[in-house]
C-alpha cells in the first residue's frame, strides 16, 4: 500500500510539474468565468421586476408544454413520452400557488445548476492527461526506468491510473468552486434558501437545493469516468497518445448522437453512450422504454471493468524491448 501512495504522490509530481497542466486549469477556471459573465449579462438579462416576472414566464412556458403535449399525444398518444411534460407543467403552477421561484432565475442557485456542463471541459483536460500518462513512457523510452525498479507492474499501472482520477476530480472540484464563487459574485445570496422542488408518487417534494447540485455533478462526472478510463485502455494498449485522445474525444462528442439515431433499437441499450448520462432517470426518459438505473449502473460497470482489465492483462504481457 505504501509504495503504491509513493507512486502515485511521484505520478502527481510529473503531471503538476508540466505548464501544460497548469495552462488546461486555467482555461477550465477561465471557461466558468467566462460562462457566468455570459449568463449575468447576456443570457440572463434582468430586465425590471424579476420578483413578478417570473410567474408571467412560467405561465407562458405552462402554455408551450401544453401544446407539446398535445403534440405528441396526437403523434403517439399518451404515455411516457409526455409525463416529464406534465410534471413539469405540475410543478411550475405549484411555483406559481406557493410563490417558490424558479433557481433559472438569476440566483446563485441557478448558475450553479448549470456549472456541472463545464464537467465536458474536464473531461476533455482528464482525456489529454490519461492518454498521454502512459504512451509518453513508451515513446521517451521512460517506461524501462520504472520497470526495472523492484515493484509490481500492476503496481505502475494502477499508480499511474489513480493519478489520472485524481486529476479529473480536481477538475470537477475546481468547477465546483469556481462556480461558487462567480455565482455569489454575479447574483449574491438572495434565494439560498429555494429549495429543489421535485414531483415524485404523486406529490411536491422540496429538497435541499445544495445537495441536488452536488448530486448533478456527481452524476455528470460518470461520463467523466468513463472516457478517462477508455483513454488509459487505448494509450495502454496501442502506446499512442494521438490516438488515445482524437478516438476518446470523437467519441465523447458524438456518442450521444449515434445513440439517438439507432434508438430505435434495443439492443443499442448496451451501448456505453446510451448509459452514461444517468441524469435521464431523474430528469427525462430512457433512451429505449424499459431501461433502469441498475440497468445502466450495470452495463457501465461491465465496461469499467473491461476497460482496466485490458489494460492490465496488455501492460503486464507488453515486451518493453519492442
Amino acid at each position: 500500500m505504501f509504495n503504491i501512495l509513493r507512486l502515485v504522490q511521484n505520478e502527481n509530481l510529473k503531471i503538476y510539474k508540466r505548464m501544460s497542466t497548469w495552462i488546461m486549469i486555467s482555461l477550465l477556471i477561465l471557461s466558468v468565468v467566462i460562462g457566468g459573465i455570459a449568463t449575468k449579462f447576456l443570457m440572463n438579462p434582468n430586465d425590471g421586476n424579476p420578483e413578478t416576472n417570473w410567474k408571467e414566464e412560467l405561465q407562458v412556458r405552462n402554455e408551450q408544454l401544453q401544446m407539446d403535449i398535445e403534440q405528441i399525444e396526437n403523434a403517439v398518444g399518451a404515455g411516457s413520452a409526455t409525463k416529464p411534460l406534465e410534471e413539469e407543467v405540475l410543478i411550475n403552477n405549484y411555483r406559481i400557488e406557493n410563490d417558490i421561484a424558479p433557481v433559472e432565475s438569476e440566483t446563485l442557485w441557478g448558475f450553479m445548476i448549470s456549472a456541472p456542463n463545464f464537467t465536458t471541459f474536464a473531461s476533455l483536460f482528464a482525456i489529454v492527461i490519461g492518454a498521454g500518462i502512459v504512451a509518453s513512457e513508451f515513446s521517451t523510452g521512460t517506461i524501462k526506468l520504472l520497470l526495472i525498479r523492484p515493484v509490481n507492474r500492476y503496481k505502475i499501472l494502477l499508480s499511474k491510473y489513480l493519478a489520472t482520477l485524481l486529476f479529473a476530480f480536481l477538475l470537477v472540484l475546481l468547477i465546483f468552486i469556481t462556480a461558487f464563487i462567480v455565482g455569489s459574485i454575479m447574483y449574491g445570496f438572495q434565494g439560498i434558501d429555494l429549495p429543489y422542488l421535485v414531483y415524485t408518487e404523486g406529490q411536491f417534494v422540496e429538497k435541499n437545493m445544495l445537495n441536488h447540485i452536488i448530486t448533478l455533478f456527481g452524476l455528470n462526472s460518470v461520463n467523466l469516468i468513463m472516457m478517462v478510463t477508455f483513454a488509459f485502455m487505448i494509450s495502454t494498449v496501442f502506446r499512442s497518445s494521438s490516438l488515445a485522445i482524437g478516438l476518446s474525444l470523437f467519441l465523447m462528442f458524438t456518442g450521444q448522437q449515434i445513440v439517438m439515431l439507432l434508438s430505435q433499437y434495443d439492443w443499442v441499450k448496451y451501448i456505453l453512450f446510451a448509459n452514461t448520462d444517468l441524469t435521464q432517470y431523474f430528469s427525462g426518459s430512457p433512451v429505449v422504454e424499459g431501461m433502469t438505473l441498475t440497468f445502466s449502473v450495470t452495463i457501465l460497470a461491465v465496461y469499467f471493468l473491461f476497460f482496466n482489465v485490458a489494460s492490465w492483462v496488455i501492460f503486464q504481457k507488453r515486451d518493453v524491448a519492442a
